[in-house]
């Protein structure tokens, strides 16, 4: 059992963390950049207490320095972060309006998800107006191998991400049948790929099913997985096949409305 922390060390932390809030929106200026005696001037705190905060989100990609100035600038990882802000932004604005069709038309709980790290994190979601259905929160993260956001998501990755990803990632044994077999979950990623949308039927939870296809981004790179689930009585062999091309075309119509044309990206990859 963990001992607990010694006292004061809490708000120690606490303070430190909120110094290097602090120390961060000092950028938000968009000087060139800032040098150690006046982020510590405008913060009221020692140079030694700020040179230490720098070093330590200059170890985390949070900022640089200029080796020509000397002074210390916003890093590559928060531009990232932005992206990221960005993306979960646009999604939310384009699907929108995309994801209420699709809770209409199937009358099933609707929802968009990212790739982070080995999970999919579902970023937007509509409940089904039906008694019994999913209960998935926005925020929730699952594991991408066993859910068919996860499989939309994977098929459409740079092959070399693949590689490294299956390589890595923990295919855990939830239920008989989740796909565990790098091999046999390449086998239908390629499967997805010549389909266009995916499916997953009690590779995570017994008794659910799901089917989603890919969302695009204006350069045609897959961003997110937009996907419907339900009990599995409710999403047979029948129904999946009807909802697969429906859920297609919803993933087209949120890429359509971040931008993605379908005739202009076929030109750029044959053209």
């Amino acid at each position: 059992m963990n001992a607990p922390p010694p006292p004061g060390r809490t708000s120690e932390s606490l303070s430190t963390v909120r110094n290097a809030s602090r120390l961060l929106k000092e950028f938000l200026s968009r000087e060139p950049d800032l040098g150690v005696s006046e982020l510590a001037r405008r913060l009221g705190l020692g140079k030694s207490t700020v040179h230490r905060l720098l070093t330590t989100l200059a170890s985390e990609g949070l900022i640089e320095q200029d080796p020509r100035t000397g002074g210390y600038r916003l890093g590559i990882v928060v531009f990232e972060l932005g992206e990221a802000v960005k993306v979960h932004m646009d999604l939310h604005t384009a699907g929108g309006p995309v994801l209420a069709s699709l809770r209409e038309e199937t009358g099933e709980s609707a929802q968009i998800g990212v790739l982070d790290g080995f999970d999919v994190v579902y970023v937007d979601r509509l409940e089904s107006q039906r008694t019994i259905r999913m209960f998935t929160e926005t925020g929730r993260r699952v594991p991408v191998h066993c859910t068919s956001s996860g499989k939309a998501l994977l098929a459409h990755l740079d092959p070399a991400r693949l590689d490294d990803l299956l390589a890595a990632a923990p295919l855990t044994h939830l239920t008989p049948h989740t796909i565990t077999d790098p091999a046999a979950l390449r086998e239908e990623l390629s499967r997805i790929r010549a389909r266009g949308w995916s499916d997953a039927v009690e590779e995570r939870e017994l008794g659910v099913a799901s089917v989603a296809a890919p969302v695009r981004r204006i350069d045609g790179t897959v961003i997110a997985a937009i996907s419907v689930g339900a009990p599995l009585a409710r999403l047979g062999a029948l129904q999946r096949r009807r909802y697969g091309p429906l859920v297609a075309e919803a993933g087209e119509a949120v890429s359509r409305r971040l931008g993605w044309a379908p005739e202009s990206d076929r030109m750029r990859r044959h053209g």
